[in-house]
């Protein structure tokens, strides 16, 4: 029954998704035609593969490629908020999640008439989220046309205070000093270059705005010289579409170059109760029919319903290589987060100055 239930479930959620992504030209995996699913795979694989200077210069390709092909299944397993959060012993993931994105409201003081920037806004349910909580307008960027589709349906009892941006985030499409605080959560890991983006929301916060977000970083445990280190972090990076994972001290380096000054920065992962760490969502221990597509055995019939669903030309080829490709990322995660050397949640405060220095 678990098997059918999970092939129907990814199949509906194929099917709703199709009406919305062929009105506005996005793509997703179900968008797809069969043979360029395959395509897809094989084009995000090569430009992984080509090396970390590619990456950097191809990563809106690199995410792009990605997102087509994920976002439904990030969806299946995950709902509408792609990130970690610190859980507290006895608490859901859902609510862990809504409780850490809460956090960077409160430290950014959000209230109604604040005019807020999502950097990497992704489906859209942070952002609602907050709209809800704090009352502020919301503008989120995002380079993957369908993810936006899917935001706007998840943000439509709050539309007012929503309103997104089909663009780079390297290249934000606003004029300078025109937002009054900022947010990312666990987004800006995609950029090729953490300075040119910082710069860039540096430019259109108003003096004195602050940026508060959840960066991915590698510890100080991570030993560049130990091998299964390195194998995790690859793993993490290929699964997730990053070009690179850098490590704590270098995110605050390019904060201060971008000209922020930065008001706090610490890891939150240490936060979570020792019975519930943040990985713990991919490890199978919580017992609930919603967490199941987040286990390893959920992941694993995910993955043989589509082996099935593909021999049966219900989904294309190359439906399989995408869920295996996350599976990988999941399980490097998890041991990213055992071993201590990988953290999806260093936390960051940021100010422009009042007055912005000379140079």
């Amino acid at each position: 029954m678990l098997f059918i239930a999970l092939f129907v479930r990814i199949w509906q959620n194929c099917r709703v998704s199709r009406t919305p992504a062929k009105q506005s030209n996005s793509r997703s995996l179900a968008d797809l035609a069969p043979d360029d699913v395959k395509s897809a795979v094989d084009g995000y694989t090569a430009i992984y593969d080509a090396g970390l200077e590619s990456r950097k210069e191809r990563y809106q390709s690199l995410v792009n490629h990605y997102y087509d092909l994920v976002t439904d299944f990030y969806e299946f397993g995950w709902g509408q908020s792609f990130h970690f959060a610190p859980r507290r012993r006895g608490e859901s993931f859902k609510a862990s999640l809504l409780r850490h994105q809460r956090f960077l409201a409160d430290r950014l003081a959000l209230k109604p008439e604040m005019h807020v920037l999502d950097v990497g806004c992704g489906v859209g349910g942070p952002m609602g989220n907050l709209a809800r909580y704090s009352g502020a307008s919301f503008v989120g960027i995002n380079n993957n046309a369908y993810q936006i589709e899917r935001a706007k349906l998840h943000t439509r009892d709050v539309r007012s205070l929503c309103r997104f941006i089909h663009g780079d985030y390297m290249r934000i499409p606003e004029g300078d000093d025109c937002y009054d605080a900022a947010i990312a959560i666990e987004a800006t890991v995609h950029a090729p270059d953490k300075t040119a983006l910082f710069r860039e929301i540096f430019r259109v916060l108003r003096p004195g705005a602050c940026f508060a977000g959840y960066e991915w970083c590698l510890t100080d445990t991570f030993d560049p010289g130990n091998a299964e280190h390195q194998r995790i972090k690859n793993d993490i990076m290929i699964g997730d579409a990053l070009p690179d994972i850098t490590g704590i001290p270098e995110v605050g380096t390019a904060m201060r170059m971008a000209g922020f000054e930065l008001l706090e920065a610490y890891d939150r992962a240490p936060e979570s109760d020792p019975e519930t760490p943040w990985y713990r969502a991919l490890q199978g221990r919580d017992l609930s029919l919603s967490s199941i597509p987040r286990t390893p055995l959920g992941r694993a019939l995910t993955n043989l319903t589509l082996r099935v669903g593909e021999r049966l030309r219900v989904f294309p080829e190359g439906s399989r290589a995408v869920s295996t490709l996350l599976n990988r990322g999941a399980d490097a995660l998890v041991k990213g987060g055992e071993s201590g050397i990988f953290t999806p949640m260093f936390f960051f405060l940021a100010r422009k100055p009042r007055r912005p220095e000379t140079e």
